[in-house]
């Protein structure tokens, strides 16, 4: 699995940082979603699959095939 985020849309919610947090982190400053890992270990895939879902921006873009 390969993780890619669209900055410029994320809103800042911080609900991939609470369900995914070795892989989400969010700057200081105004939330932006910070990508920590793009290529997470398998038994993280679960947790990023449903970061994914729930972000309110649809920023995080996974390749599952990667």
């Amino acid at each position: 699995m390969k993780i890619t985020v669209e900055e410029e849309k994320c809103c800042g919610a911080g609900q991939c940082v609470l369900i995914a947090p070795q892989v989400f982190d969010q700057r200081d400053d105004d939330g932006i979603v910070i990508l920590l890992d793009a290529t997470p270990s398998e038994d993280q895939h679960e947790q990023v699959r449903e970061a994914a879902a729930v972000c309110p921006a649809a920023c995080i873009h996974l390749d599952e095939n990667a």
